[in-house]
């Protein structure tokens, strides 16, 4: 799991920076009040909600059944793709599966059988939502990269689409376009549709095996390479043309033109190597709520923001009803750091003022002011917050945005990953400890209060990163095979390395517990033969040698 760890890291500056609550209970000069914030969801990996579908009819491998061969043993054909039998099959739910440490799972087209025709196919992933991307895209390839490649996105469902980024071994024959890279772009083109050479051009299989769409490198642009200064960005976001929505979607479709050469050309007498094989999509991004949700669910079959502000609609693209005094409006980024929250208002109501709509049954018709809670000003967080929002629901002041890994309405837990110092006070930054268990011999990133992490069967220590007695590592623990004490090999057998025993010609078996004449006398009775033959026709020649002295 801490392959998922340095990832969450990996986009930390992205998924955990301002905007992440729409409203704080404040005391002022003139009264406690609500003080509204522009506000979004966190990033998530969007490929668990994500319907995916592939075209044309009958581009996936195994019906009917078919073998295939790789670029590393071309002549090799002895793989098969059938889609009746769940071993053999490749369907397109495997590129978004969990796998299991060293065994990718992935979708599978059919082989390049009728070149010339090209070999084309369509991924599409759809969210029914919109959604805008926070990292990087990465589409990982097994048996080699395309060839040549292009992304697109959908605004509106798929019904109109919009090229995303074009992918090429020669951009210019491909496209017409001249090969560009992200890093060279400026901020005036930081939007640009570009064709690049990066991920195309062969590189063996078991090398280079991800195609990205790099979000992160046009972040960048404006917020420096290691993406520190978001607010330039968030503020570039909101002021630059187009720049927003280029990183928003609904669709988005992967088009496969050309499959891996593993050369520079296409050899006709061996067609059975060229396909396409996915095993993974990567999409990091959050709904897209217009700033007036830092919540967003998945309900009834799609994404849907728990909106605030006095909106309303899967995006928070309107306002509710009794709340349309002005037009709907989108929160901004701008002024850092909290945003303008553009709230939805009431007739009569003024921004920023604890009101509430009439409830006809209970309130009356006349909105009422919420009085505060007493103890709004006694919020103690530890040092690890200097903020508190009221929950009016709960009726419970709580800390937000717990820093230093705590969690907790006071902050006085670790977050998930972590565990508690025991020789540090609550209120010291050091307070939680990483687990960091070891992600091949652990089953998850979590330890216990005293920094155990959880182990896979075989695995020991604290970290997980040993193996028990009688197993050995090879990227996991594994049960002995052979060994010195218990698992002896047999018939002058030699153990290697735990995991297999040599036999000496004449027997087989785990342990060389077999002798190849018990289980195949045919096998015995020809090796038999063949030595006899042998033996004879060199007492043969020995007489023949000896008359010929005698002569």
């Amino acid at each position: 799991m801490l392959h998922l760890v340095a990832f969450l890291l990996h986009c930390l500056p992205l998924a955990m920076g301002h905007y992440d609550i729409c409203k704080s209970w404040v005391t002022t000069d003139d009264g406690p009040s609500w003080e509204f914030y522009a506000c979004q969801p966190k990033a998530m990996r969007m490929k668990d909600y994500v319907t995916v579908r592939v075209d044309p009819p009958g581009i996936t491998c195994g019906d009917p059944p078919e073998r295939f061969c790789t670029h590393e043993n071309p002549y090799l054909c002895s793989d098969e793709c059938d889609a009746s039998t769940p071993d053999l099959a490749h369907p397109p739910k495997l590129m978004f599966d969990k796998e299991d440490e060293g065994l990718a799972t992935y979708w599978q087209s059919v082989t390049w059988s009728r070149y010339p025709e090209p070999l084309l196919a369509n991924i599409t992933l759809s969210w029914n939502k919109s959604i805008e991307l926070t990292d990087d895209i990465v589409v990982t390839f097994e048996y080699g990269r395309p060839t040549i490649m292009m992304l697109e996105k959908s605004l509106d469902n798929g019904r109109t689409w919009h090229p995303y980024q074009y992918y090429a071994d020669d951009c210019m024959e491909a496209f017409g376009m001249p090969a560009r890279r992200v890093r060279d772009l400026s901020t005036t083109s930081a939007n640009r549709i570009i064709c690049t050479e990066e991920y195309s051009r062969w590189a063996g299989s078991k090398k280079e095996k991800n195609v990205r769409l790099e979000v992160r490198d046009r972040f960048a642009i404006f917020a420096g390479q290691d993406l520190r200064n978001m607010d330039n960005l968030y503020t570039r976001l909101e002021s630059a043309k187009g720049l927003k929505d280029f990183f928003t979607m609904t669709d988005l479709r992967m088009r496969l033109l050309r499959p891996a050469l593993g050369g520079t050309y296409v050899q006709r007498e061996n067609l059975y190597k060229y396909f396409y094989a996915v095993s993974n999509i990567e999409v990091t991004g959050r709904c897209k709520c217009n700033l007036h949700a830092n919540l967003c669910s998945f309900k009834e079959g799609s994404l849907q923001c728990e909106c605030e502000h006095n909106t309303t609609g899967q995006d928070c693209g309107k306002c509710k009803k009794n709340f349309r005094t002005r037009s709907w409006r989108a929160g901004s980024y701008l002024p850092l750091p909290n945003g303008s929250p553009n709230a939805c208002a009431a007739a009569g109501s003024a921004f920023g003022t604890v009101r509430r709509p009439a409830n006809p049954t209970r309130l009356g018709p006349k909105p009422v002011p919420q009085e505060p809670p007493e103890n709004i000003r006694d919020c103690e967080c530890y040092g690890h917050s200097n903020r508190c929002s009221y929950i009016d629901f709960l009726n419970v002041v709580t800390c937000v945005s717990c820093k230093h890994n705590t969690r907790g309405q006071h902050c006085q837990h670790c977050r998930l990953g972590f565990y508690r110092n025991g020789s540090a006070e609550l209120d010291d930054e050091n307070v939680c400890i990483e687990c960091n268990c070891n992600q091949i011999g652990s089953l998850h990133d979590r330890c216990n209060e005293t920094g155990y992490c959880e182990c896979r069967e075989g695995a020991s220590g604290p970290k997980c990163d040993d193996c028990l007695p009688n197993y050995y590592w090879r990227q996991g623990c594994f049960p002995n095979v052979c060994d010195e004490e218990l698992l002896i090999c047999q018939n002058g057998g030699t153990c290697y390395q735990n995991q297999r025993c040599i036999c000496p010609a004449g027997y087989k078996g785990v342990l060389c517990e077999q002798s190849k004449c018990d289980s195949d006398n045919k096998a015995c009775n020809s090796a038999s033969s063949t030595y006899l033959s042998l033996t004879l026709f060199l007492i043969s020649a020995l007489i023949l040698q000896l008359r010929r002295l005698d002569f």
